[in-house]
Formats: structure tokens, sequence, C-alpha cells
């Protein structure tokens, strides 16, 4: 048997494929399966799937830029004239000698190419859309797919057949799960003297809240323990800055990195009382899983405003409190977090909150689902 995945090349793709490769192989139980990845280069698929046991072939691929300059339009029409069609031969050519017996797409411009091709050569597919709101790749995706899994309940899923559309969540890796509080305080160096507060930036970071962070750091770090993940291309100059703005004495409190590996971040969440996050969608599943508090900050510019929908529609049962950019400031932040934390009844209502909305399992039944279909 041979499983091909693909996707659009970010975190938020490849994670979930990794946690979805790796049930399939606990539920097929040692048969003979081999697993495929086709989609657009990227450093997040190079250095996490080559640690899987998942053969890697790029292709290019183009996206649809949504702001409009002269520069973006000159992309935009060289990705549809260009990129988009080489990368469906590509991948035309690479599914035909593959033959896999199943497509999973974790959606995103980059799954494009692929599905298109695979559609041409009447491979099933599967789709999964992270997102409250679809993007419009997986919009037109929808239509090639035989299978669609969502990962948010409600009514924004109108934009798929509801005949062939299944609500289970996003994947997470059951590894993110089963972090320890005792390795997280030897890890990071934790005085276990405050609070501790985990601020995600994702794998590139996020400069914006990277500032706010830092102009509230002396403050911050007074009544918190920091761990702040901050991107690898922000390190640098995110780690100058605070080593200037940081009183000798409280720099203890503060725990600076680039990036978090498996390993750090399921650790991370075990010890942390409240997370700080943007507002993907495999992040916050990540959230709910380990039952966190969290303050999601959606990024504004994000396609169809998905990371403000998917901010708000899992704030809907207290799950988390949403700050939107344009109110993040340094002592509206600040003041909020003193709020939550002199009133835990708070923060044990947005775990709660979290607890009722986690799918921990959305990996396990996708695999099962794709198993099935395969011993048919």
């Amino acid at each position: 048997m041979k499983i091909l995945f693909t996707g659009g090349g970010t975190g938020g793709h490849i994670f979930p494929i990794i946690a979805i490769y790796r049930e399939f192989k606990r539920v097929s139980a040692g048969e003979s399966v081999r697993f495929f990845y086709i989609g657009p280069k990227d450093e997040t698929s190079a250095v996490y799937l080559s640690n899987e046991d998942i053969r890697i072939k790029y292709i290019m691929a183009g996206k649809m830029r949504r702001y409009f300059d002269f520069r973006s339009i000159l992309e935009n029409i060289i990705d549809i004239i260009f990129k988009i069609p080489i990368g469906t031969v590509q991948a035309f050519f690479n599914i035909f000698w593959l033959s896999p017996d199943v497509i999973f797409s974790k959606g995103g411009y980059g799954s494009l190419p692929v599905v298109v091709a695979g559609w041409m050569l009447g491979t099933p597919v599967f789709l999964h859309e992270s997102d409250a709101i679809p993007g419009a790749a997986n919009r037109f995706l929808g239509r090639l797919s035989i299978e669609i899994f969502s990962s948010f309940p409600g009514k924004k899923t109108k934009d798929f057949p509801i005949w062939k559309t299944i609500s289970i969540g996003n994947p997470v890796r059951s590894e993110i799960l089963q972090g320890s509080v005792q390795e997280a305080k030897n890890i990071f160096k934790l005085t276990g003297e405050k609070p501790v507060i985990l601020i995600l930036g994702g794998s590139q970071g996020s400069q914006r809240i990277n500032d706010v962070i830092l102009q509230t750091l002396p403050d911050l770090i007074d009544k918190f323990e920091v761990i702040h993940q901050c991107g690898t291309n922000n390190f640098k100059n995110v780690d100058a800055e605070a080593k200037v703005v940081t009183k000798e004495d409280l720099k203890k409190y503060y725990h600076l990195y680039p990036f978090l590996s498996e390993t750090e971040l399921a650790d991370a969440y075990q010890v942390a009382n409240l997370v700080v996050s943007r507002a993907g969608s495999g992040s916050i599943f990540e959230i709910s899983s380990v039952k966190k508090p969290s303050i999601l900050i959606p990024l504004p510019e994000s396609a169809q405003n998905h990371q403000v929908e998917n901010a708000y529609s899992y704030s809907h049962n207290g799950a988390c409190l949403v700050i939107e950019e344009a109110n993040f400031t340094h002592h509206f932040f600040l003041d909020r977090l003193k709020y939550l934390f002199s009133h835990q009844n708070e923060l044990d209502a947005m775990s709660d909150g979290a607890a009722k909305f986690a799918k921990p399992r959305a990996a396990e039944i996708i695999a099962s689902y794709l198993w099935e279909y395969l011993k048919l």
C-alpha cells in the first residue's frame, strides 16, 4: 500500500501530516505501507518530514496574494501562468510513477497541483480543512475529494458539501500531550517562584508580538516567569533587546528560545499556567488538548480572516481570551494577565472550556478511516 501526503508547506500543514502518519503506523499494525509527500520545498517539511519514514518529492507551487501592489500582482501572474501549471505537470508524473492508493491533502496552495494531478489520474483524495473558514484552494479542492474532514464545528463549513464532510478536529501529535512538568523545570531552568507564561510565535515568529512582549518585559517578569519562543529569524534581535531592558536580578525569570522542539514544546505546555499564541488551527487544538488557558492574538492579514474566525469560534465556550492585534498593547496585555491571575476561577473556566473543545483523537480517527478504506 502507498499513501501520498500533500500540503501547503507550513508547520500548520506538516505537523498534522506527521500526526496522521504516526497514528497510521499504529493502526496498520506493521502492515507493509509506504509513505510519500509531494509539495513545495520549505524548511519545515525538509526538517520534520525527513525525520520520519516519509519519502519527499518537491514540486513548484504558486499562491494567490490578496494584497494589491505592483510586486504582488506580478508574482500572482507568474504563479498562475508558470508555477502552478509546471507544478501540476511535475505532480502528474510523480503520481503516475508512484501509483499511490490514496492521497491525503492537508490543504493550502502547495496541495493544489498534487490534488488536481491525482484527480486527473483517478486517485482517491481525502481532504482536511484546518480553519473555521475554508481557504480558496480548499474550497476548490473539496470538489475533487471523496471525503472532507473539518476541524471547527459550525455553519462555516457550508462551503463544503454536507454529505461528504466530517467534523473531527485538527490532528495533534500524541507526543505533544506527553510532556512532563519536572522535565520542563529542568530543561528551561525554571525557578518555580512565579506562574509560568508560555509565549508562542510559531516557526517564523511574530515580530509584532515580540515587540509588545519586549515593551512589557520588565513588568511581565516582575510578576511571571516567561518561556518565549520568538522565531528563528528574530532570535538575535529579541535576545539583544531583552538583555538591555531586563534588570539583572530578573533575568532568571525570562527564558528565550528561537524554536521549541517537539519534546520541549510538550514539556512547556505541561508547565505553563497560561499560553499566549497566534490563532492558527494547529496551535488552538494543541492548547485545547493540553487543557491550558490561553490568550489568542489572531494574525489580521490571514486569508479570509481565518485566524480571527478560529479564535472567536474557540472562545465561544470560554476557552480563551481573544485580543485582536490592534488592541494588543503593553498596558492592556499586562492588565489582562494581572486580572486573570487574580481570578483563578477565570483560569479554571478557560481550562474547562479548552477540555470540552479538544479533539485529541483526530489523527487516530483519520488514520483509522484511511486504513479501513484501503482494506476495502
